[in-house]
């Protein structure tokens, strides 16, 4: 395949090692086209575009932003329409927010509170953004139409990703600070 040719999205039933593998390919191919941008929008909203383009199983892939005291705002995402605000007190990504925590959901319409921006998603994974000191900065949230879509793979690969994206925010140009947020 030549590197202007993208892979083709990795169905739900792909082995362990092939989501591993396209992980790597996926950390390979943001680092080389996010070198040197210092856009933190541009940044957010390549990586939602790749990590949608990469998994099938992947049915809205985005981030929210901590725009407020204990809230959340839709930021780049792919897909259809988000929730646009999240209070920290709700739904799963309200429970990433508010913990720090990754919240891997099999069934979310088992998890206490969920919010149903579409009545579609069975499965989640958010994944809080931190920048190195700890401050959060927000979210990234997948659903899926399938249930119990995401494993440890995606759980491990998505947070060693959103560790990047925190220490890529510190170096981004006139990124701006977010509201103060204290852990729940």
């Amino acid at each position: 395949m030549s590197p202007s040719t993208p892979a083709p999205r990795l169905p739900a039933s792909a082995s362990e090692q092939e989501r591993a593998r396209r992980y790597r390919e996926l950390h390979e191919e943001l680092r080389l086209s996010l070198e040197g941008e210092t856009d933190w929008i541009a940044i957010l909203s390549t990586v939602a575009s790749a990590l949608h383009g990469a998994f099938a199983y992947f049915d809205w892939t985005g981030f929210y932003r901590v725009i407020g005291e204990r809230l959340l705002a839709v930021g780049p995402y792919q897909g259809g329409h988000g929730c646009l605000r999240i209070p920290f007190e709700r739904g799963v990504c309200g429970a990433a927010a508010r913990t720090r925590q990754t919240q891997l959901v099999p069934d979310v319409n088992a998890f206490p509170g969920h919010i149903a921006c579409s009545s579609a998603t069975l499965s989640e994974i958010v994944v809080p953004v931190l920048n190195p000191a700890g401050q959060l900065l927000g979210v990234l949230d997948v659903d899926s139409n399938l249930p119990a879509a995401f494993n440890a793979i995606d759980q491990r690969e998505l947070e060693a990703l959103c560790r990047e994206l925190g220490r890529r925010y510190v170096l981004a140009a006139g990124a701006p600070a977010p509201a103060a947020s204290e852990p729940g």
